[in-house]
């Protein structure tokens, strides 16, 4: 059975997705830490991101860093957050999100029922700085 994120990949479940290649995608996340939160998620279904090969984590991680570099600009962050957690689903993905504070990697606090428009605006703002840094053969319309 496909996971949660595969049927988000194959579009049967919608995502607010800022990046896309044959590698891997990111999409905002649902309960963001803070707004502009986004999963890179490998299109392949690997469990653990130990598991995977070495040329996709390497992929995996060199995305993230492109859209953490986006966030900082994008959100005027202080600090760009990283996390390989994995207990939800069980396919690879890596939680990036702009930070103020050391409060904003608290899990506990997750944003929860995030108004569509606010969502919206993050991936909106996100794409923008994805396409300014000239990553925008990656970023798929809004």
């Amino acid at each position: 059975m496909a996971t949660l994120f595969t049927r988000i990949i194959d579009g049967e479940i919608p995502g607010r997705f800022v990046w896309s290649d044959e590698v891997c995608v990111a999409f905002l996340t649902i309960e963001p830490l803070q707004l502009g939160h986004v999963m890179v998620v490998p299109r392949a279904e690997v469990d653990q991101w130990v598991d995977l090969p070495a040329g996709v984590a390497a992929h995996v991680f060199a995305v993230a860093q492109a859209i953490g570099t986006a966030q900082r600009s994008a959100f005027d962050a202080a600090r760009i957050g990283m996390l390989i957690q994995g207990y939800e689903i069980p396919h690879t993905h890596v939680h990036v999100w702009p930070s103020r504070s050391p409060a904003d990697f608290d899990l506990g606090s997750a944003m929860r029922d995030v108004p569509d428009a606010h969502a919206d605006h993050a991936a909106a703002t996100l794409r923008a700085q994805l396409r300014a840094d000239g990553h925008a053969a990656f970023v798929p319309g809004d």
